[in-house]
């Protein structure tokens, strides 16, 4: 027999108040019916009839469990690269704090409604590299996400082939494929246009492999300045950069691979729809195996305490005769 629970304080409280109480109660009744010069027999039938549904109480209170049955207990989730752009016009401060601040926050956001999925991170902006492999460690993905700046990456213009390229490689390896059928999805987090060669020959790669791929803008349409450390970004003119939100080339990603466009702007976040559109997908089964578990039987010892109870409260009888 396996108990779920054990006997805690106030389990032991109750036993000791109940064997005080009944000692008082039968040196009570004792010495009465002796005064009386009556039986009191009767006396010790109540309290073993009283101890035995109070004992059975308690044993049901701490869960007893026996006997064995199979129980299938599966495994099922999602594989999940998100792949953020730190060119410098991510510090653009038009989503408040700025745009890679914003990304950060909700990409915690991300990993926590999917914290039973892996999750891989690469960062990219004319060249990609793997921040954090697929991993379930959600913690450590965490750590990664913190450390994400616009000085990780060499800034010169933004291309979305090497981190879709990137992500199919390492999403499709076989190292890291539990299940060839299972969920595959890419996320591409950016504000630009997208400069880059090979995006339309990688982006159908994806789509013929089957894997998922959403978009999600982030920005304006009126834009802002872009921060440096030596202040504001200026052109080859001298002019202060104004960076704007370029959905069209993210909104053609998505539509070439079916997949959709979302979008973070000064008056919409559509982070939640993009959280409940992955949620939506089936992840796919990784594991199943067999286990063994004891069935909790409390209800039995519950069941007769009460029968004992109503015995004791319908049928009266004297405890001391004469």
């Amino acid at each position: 027999m396996v108990w779920n629970g054990t006997l805690g304080t106030l389990e032991i409280v109750f036993i000791l108040l109940f064997g005080l109480l009944y000692i008082a109660y039968i040196v009570r009744a004792v010495n009465a019916a002796r005064a009386l010069q009556s039986s009191y027999r009767r006396v010790f039938y109540k309290v073993v009839l009283r101890t035995l549904y109070f004992s059975l109480f308690i044993v049901a209170l701490m869960g007893p469990s026996f006997g064995h049955s199979q129980k299938e207990i599966k495994s099922v989730g999602k594989d999940i690269f998100i792949c953020v752009d730190l060119s410098q016009s991510m510090n653009a401060f038009d989503i408040q704090p700025s745009r890679l601040e914003k990304i950060k926050f909700e990409l915690n956001e991300i990993v926590q409604a999917f914290s039973s999925d892996r999750i891989g991170l690469i960062m990219f902006s004319n060249e990609a590299y793997v921040q954090c492999p697929l991993t379930y460690d959600k913690s450590a993905l965490g750590l990664f996400i913190e450390t994400l700046n616009t000085s990780l990456v060499p800034n010169t213009g933004t291309d979305f082939g090497p981190p879709l390229g990137m992500a199919l490689e390492k999403i499709t390896d076989e190292e890291n494929t539990v299940s060839r059928q299972k969920s595959k999805i890419i996320i591409l987090i950016s504000d630009g246009e997208d400069f880059g060669e090979n995006t339309e020959s990688i982006a159908k790669k994806v789509e013929d492999e089957g894997i998922k791929l959403f978009t999600l803008g982030i920005g304006t349409s009126r834009g802002s300045k872009i921060m440096t450390r030596n202040g504001f970004k200026k052109d080859n003119q001298g002019q202060e950069v104004i960076s704007k939100l370029n959905a069209t080339s993210l909104k053609k990603l998505a539509k070439s691979t079916n997949g959709i466009y979302f979008e973070i702007n000064d008056k919409q976040n559509d982070v939640k729809k993009l959280i409940n559109t992955i949620g939506d997908i089936e992840g796919e089964l990784r594991d199943a195996k067999q286990v063994d578990v004891s069935a909790n039987k409390y209800f039995y010892f519950l069941a007769l305490a009460i029968v004992l109870l109503l015995f004791d409260v319908l049928v009266r009888t004297k405890t001391m005769t004469i």
